[in-house]
């Protein structure tokens, strides 16, 4: 297989594994935290809980999409810059300093951090006053960051599209 054919079946992966990515985040933000924002302060950290407990869980496949696009995203830079110049080069460059500076940096320096203060907290032994604390340290600087993940990762996406659009 050449080096072209493996830079765009590769280009294609990254763009499908950083769009998934982009699709969990943005369901996080307009469906899951609106969600279980509705709940008691008591009932909101045991249910992010338990759903970042399955994400913590390493489920497979959401480890093969969230490490799978960085690889694919790296990978398809290591292999397309000698091929591209321009405009081209620029987009390949463009989106993989955006999508691990501005998604995956921000998600292990900020949001896992959260989730894991989140997931030390014993809620039934917390008294009310110490819940609503513990929600309002959490609950709006999660949500601010992960819009900002949301529209990184999406922007990223919409780089890649444009790349292959000009391939």
């Amino acid at each position: 297989m050449s080096t072209v054919a493996s830079f765009q079946i590769v280009l294609i992966l990254a763009t499908l594994l950083c769009s998934l990515v982009a699709g969990l985040l943005f369901a996080f933000a307009s469906v899951v935290m609106p969600g279980i924002s509705q709940l008691n302060d008591r009932e909101f950290i045991r249910a992010f809980q338990a759903i970042d407990g399955m994400i913590q869980n390493n489920q497979p496949v959401f480890i093969a999409v969230w490490v799978g696009s960085i690889v694919a995203l790296l990978a398809a830079a290591g292999l397309g810059i000698g091929l591209l110049e321009g405009t081209q080069r620029l987009l390949l460059i463009s989106a993989p300093l955006l999508y691990i500076l501005g998604v995956q940096l921000s998600t292990f320096t900020i949001n896992v951090p959260l989730n894991n203060q989140l997931q030390t907290l014993h809620v039934d032994k917390m008294g009310e006053t110490a819940l609503k604390a513990a929600r309002l340290h959490f609950e709006p600087r999660w949500n601010q960051w992960n819009v900002n993940r949301t529209l990184l990762a999406s922007l990223t996406s919409i780089l890649l599209m444009v790349l292959l659009l000009q391939l």
